[in-house]
Protein backbone atom coordinates (compact mmCIF):
# COMPACT_ATOMS: atom_id res chain seq x y z
CA UNK A 1 0.00 0.00 0.00
CA UNK A 2 2.84 2.37 0.88
CA UNK A 3 4.56 1.57 -2.41
CA UNK A 4 1.35 2.36 -4.32
CA UNK A 5 0.94 5.68 -2.47
CA UNK A 6 4.55 6.58 -3.27
CA UNK A 7 3.97 5.85 -6.96
CA UNK A 8 0.94 8.11 -6.98
CA UNK A 9 2.90 10.87 -5.24
CA UNK A 10 5.72 10.57 -7.78
CA UNK A 11 3.18 10.64 -10.62
CA UNK A 12 1.50 13.69 -9.10
CA UNK A 13 4.87 15.48 -8.79
CA UNK A 14 5.68 14.70 -12.42
CA UNK A 15 2.29 16.04 -13.51
CA UNK A 16 2.95 19.24 -11.53
CA UNK A 17 6.40 19.60 -13.09
CA UNK A 18 4.97 18.99 -16.56
CA UNK A 19 2.23 21.59 -15.98
CA UNK A 20 4.73 24.18 -14.73
CA UNK A 21 7.03 23.49 -17.69
CA UNK A 22 4.13 23.77 -20.15
CA UNK A 23 3.01 27.07 -18.63
CA UNK A 24 6.57 28.44 -18.74
CA UNK A 25 6.98 27.33 -22.36
CA UNK A 26 3.69 28.98 -23.30
CA UNK A 27 4.81 32.22 -21.63
CA UNK A 28 8.14 32.14 -23.47
CA UNK A 29 6.42 31.47 -26.81
CA UNK A 30 4.03 34.37 -26.20
CA UNK A 31 6.95 36.66 -25.35
CA UNK A 32 8.83 35.56 -28.49
CA UNK A 33 5.84 36.17 -30.75
CA UNK A 34 5.05 39.51 -29.11
CA UNK A 35 8.66 40.60 -29.52
CA UNK A 36 8.63 39.57 -33.18
CA UNK A 37 5.43 41.52 -33.88
CA UNK A 38 6.61 44.56 -31.92
CA UNK A 39 10.03 44.68 -33.61
CA UNK A 40 8.39 44.38 -37.03
CA UNK A 41 5.99 47.18 -36.09
CA UNK A 42 8.80 49.44 -34.85
CA UNK A 43 10.80 48.86 -38.02
CA UNK A 44 7.81 49.87 -40.11
CA UNK A 45 7.33 53.00 -38.00
CA UNK A 46 10.94 54.10 -38.54
CA UNK A 47 10.69 53.50 -42.30
CA UNK A 48 7.32 55.29 -42.39
CA UNK A 49 8.81 58.34 -40.67
CA UNK A 50 11.63 58.49 -43.23
CA UNK A 51 9.15 58.15 -46.11
CA UNK A 52 6.88 60.82 -44.57
CA UNK A 53 9.80 63.25 -44.33
CA UNK A 54 10.67 62.57 -47.98
CA UNK A 55 7.07 63.14 -49.07
CA UNK A 56 6.84 66.33 -47.01
CA UNK A 57 9.98 67.83 -48.53
CA UNK A 58 8.90 66.72 -52.00
CA UNK A 59 5.52 68.37 -51.41
CA UNK A 60 7.21 71.65 -50.48
CA UNK A 61 9.27 71.52 -53.64
CA UNK A 62 6.27 70.73 -55.82
CA UNK A 63 4.23 73.47 -54.10
CA UNK A 64 6.89 76.08 -54.77
CA UNK A 65 7.29 74.88 -58.36
CA UNK A 66 3.54 74.99 -59.10
CA UNK A 67 3.21 78.33 -57.31
CA UNK A 68 6.03 79.82 -59.34
CA UNK A 69 4.44 78.57 -62.56
CA UNK A 70 1.06 80.06 -61.57
CA UNK A 71 2.47 83.41 -60.52
CA UNK A 72 1.74 83.20 -56.77
CA UNK A 73 3.46 80.78 -54.40
CA UNK A 74 0.30 80.20 -52.34
CA UNK A 75 -1.52 78.68 -55.34
CA UNK A 76 1.01 75.86 -55.39
CA UNK A 77 0.33 75.11 -51.73
CA UNK A 78 -3.44 75.22 -52.30
CA UNK A 79 -3.20 72.77 -55.20
CA UNK A 80 -0.95 70.35 -53.29
CA UNK A 81 -3.25 70.62 -50.24
CA UNK A 82 -6.27 69.83 -52.44
CA UNK A 83 -4.43 66.78 -53.80
CA UNK A 84 -3.75 65.55 -50.24
CA UNK A 85 -7.37 66.19 -49.25
CA UNK A 86 -8.55 64.10 -52.21
CA UNK A 87 -6.05 61.38 -51.30
CA UNK A 88 -7.25 61.41 -47.67
CA UNK A 89 -10.89 61.07 -48.75
CA UNK A 90 -10.06 58.13 -51.02
CA UNK A 91 -8.03 56.43 -48.26
CA UNK A 92 -10.88 56.98 -45.80
CA UNK A 93 -13.42 55.44 -48.16
CA UNK A 94 -11.29 52.36 -48.81
CA UNK A 95 -9.62 52.10 -45.38
CA UNK A 96 -11.03 48.64 -44.67
CA UNK A 97 -9.75 47.06 -47.87
CA UNK A 98 -6.49 48.97 -48.27
CA UNK A 99 -5.36 49.53 -44.68
CA UNK A 100 -7.19 47.57 -41.98
CA UNK A 101 -7.39 44.15 -43.65
CA UNK A 102 -3.75 43.97 -44.84
CA UNK A 103 -2.42 45.10 -41.45
CA UNK A 104 -4.65 42.62 -39.60
CA UNK A 105 -3.57 39.83 -41.94
CA UNK A 106 0.13 40.65 -41.40
CA UNK A 107 -0.24 40.66 -37.60
CA UNK A 108 -2.19 37.39 -37.61
CA UNK A 109 0.35 35.76 -39.94
CA UNK A 110 3.20 36.86 -37.65
CA UNK A 111 1.43 35.53 -34.56
CA UNK A 112 0.60 32.19 -36.17
CA UNK A 113 4.02 31.72 -37.79
CA UNK A 114 5.78 28.54 -36.68
CA UNK A 115 9.55 28.56 -36.44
Amino acid sequence: MSNNATSIEVLFEKIQDYTKTTIELTKLNAIAKSTDVLSSFMTRIVVSIAVAMFIMLLSFGISFMIGEMMGNIYWGFFIVAAFYLLLAIILYLFRGEWIKKPISDKIIAKLLKHK
